[in-house]
């Protein structure tokens, strides 16, 4: 039996940086991957973690002359000198290298980049997830890899995906692009239920993935979640699920019933502000079965009409604003007294602009309320769940933007004993305009002095 000859790995050995050169011979031509500076960096924070390949260079009678050139290793080479450039590395710092003798230096740095096998994107997920796991923050996991935190957070979803699933990509049977549509929730149990369900037929592509994921959930675009606000939703309870990886409008409200419960409930809470006017009751609901105003005819109010002193203060107010923009319309920063004067002037045009509405009493047989009336009447209440009106005003310190209440439609059937049977009619109500006061705040949200 003929005996197995062993082989002799190339010696290495710490040669200062000044005694290296950068070899012709490396194959690397096309920039690609991590930059030089980004390289430089992390071999600064946790030193090379790899040696350079080397090779003696000899003069024309064949005698080493004591420098050694890299064909394999060049990228750190070059970080290495922008380091000593620096001065963050002393020029003799020595530096490990494997020193070779035999064979080509192509061969070597072909050798070192062919062979080399890139780490498996899953590896790399769990690798970020092991980090977190041991204390780094997403925001030091990003810094130490020259990725953003948002990267961090992705591969961190990836990582969160069921095991029996992230086995099913590491055997290249589902895709990067399917794993990505299942970090949409994070019940593993769905995860794994909705992938053996489409796997077994035609369509498993991504967005087929996200809308079984999502069944029953509420779009954070829907009117319900709109009108409630997702802060409030989220402050009761609520779980919002997102998609790192596509445009998801805001993400999914996972629990309708909570959601359905804090529409009634600010619903109601509009219905009380309304209960100062008179009426005699008040129901409210997210919405009304079809063919409820079936028969009804529809009652249009009118805005209660300025008097002639408020016509004057709102002429005398406009003016004064109109002026205020016109001196400051070139400052860089507005007094905080003439702040303090635009958010006032605001207020109070917009008292007197926001007219509440009045309805004429005989269009419907009885005193309707008004401005000037409390009579008493029924009607149900629905909010129409839209995204607020804003109103822009000028202001050089801060461009200011102040959200309305949602305009609210109401439908009213009046009650009158003598007529059980009295026609339902519908009525359009406005917000109720702010009060003025003398804390009003200014435009930048300050109090005045």
């Amino acid at each position: 039996m003929a005996s197995v000859q062993k082989i002799t790995l190339s010696a290495s050995r710490d040669i200062p940086f000044n005694k290296l050169v950068l070899s012709q011979s490396n194959v690397r031509r096309v920039k690609a991957g991590v930059s030089i500076e980004e390289l430089a960096d992390d071999i600064a924070r946790r030193t090379l973690l790899q040696s350079l390949s080397v090779r003696p260079v000899f003069d024309t009678e064949g005698n080493e002359t004591g420098m050694f050139e890299v064909p394999a290793g060049g990228r750190r080479y070059r970080a290495l000198e922008l380091l000593v450039k620096q001065k963050r590395l002393n020029k003799t710092q020595p530096v490990p290298c494997v020193v070779r003798t035999g064979g080509l230096p192509e061969e070597d740095s072909l050798a070192e980049n062919v062979q080399r096998e890139a780490l498996h994107p899953l590896d790399q997920f769990r690798a970020f997830q092991t980090l977190r796991e041991k204390g780094l923050t997403e925001e030091d996991i990003a810094a130490r890899f020259f990725v953003s935190a948002t990267v961090v957070k992705q591969r961190l979803k990836l990582a969160a995906v069921s095991t029996k699933l992230l086995d099913i990509y590491a055997g290249d049977s589902m895709t990067l692009e399917q794993l990505m549509a299942f970090t949409v929730t994070n019940d593993h149990a769905r995860q794994e239920q909705v992938w053996e369900h489409l796997s077994r037929g035609c369509n498993i592509e991504p967005y087929y993935i996200r809308r079984h994921l999502t069944e029953g959930a509420v779009r954070a675009t829907d009117r319900r979640a709109m009108f409630v606000g997702i802060d409030a939703y989220q402050a009761a309870g609520g779980i919002v699920i997102r998609d790192l990886f596509e445009q998801d409008d805001g993400g999914w409200l996972q629990d309708p019933a909570l959601l359905d419960r804090l529409v009634i409930e600010k619903l109601k809470a509009e219905a009380e502000k309304l209960r100062t006017e008179g009426w005699k009751w008040i129901s409210v609901a997210p919405d009304f079965p079809y063919g409820h105003t079936a028969g009804l005819r529809r009652l249009d109010g009118h805005n209660v009409e300025l008097t002639e002193e408020e016509i004057a203060t709102r002429n005398a107010l406009e003016a004064e604003l109109d002026g205020l923009e016109q001196q400051y319309a070139e400052a860089d920063e507005v007094p905080e007294e003439v702040d303090c004067r635009l958010g006032e002037i605001d207020t109070a045009l917009e008292a007197l602009n926001d007219r509440p509405i009045a309805y004429d009493p005989a269009e419907v047989g009885l005193r309707a309320p008004s401005s000037a009336s409390t009579a008493t009447a029924a009607y149900a209440l629905r909010a129409a769940m839209s995204v607020p009106r804003t109103s822009r005003r000028w202001s050089r310190s801060r461009r200011r933007i102040r959200t309305l209440r949602p305009t609210v439609s109401l439908a009213a059937r009046p009650i009158a004993e003598s007529s059980p049977s009295a026609p339902t009619v519908l009525l359009g109500r406005r917000p109720k305009p702010r009060k003025t006061t003398a804390s009003s705040p200014c435009r930048n949200g300050s109090s005045p002095s």
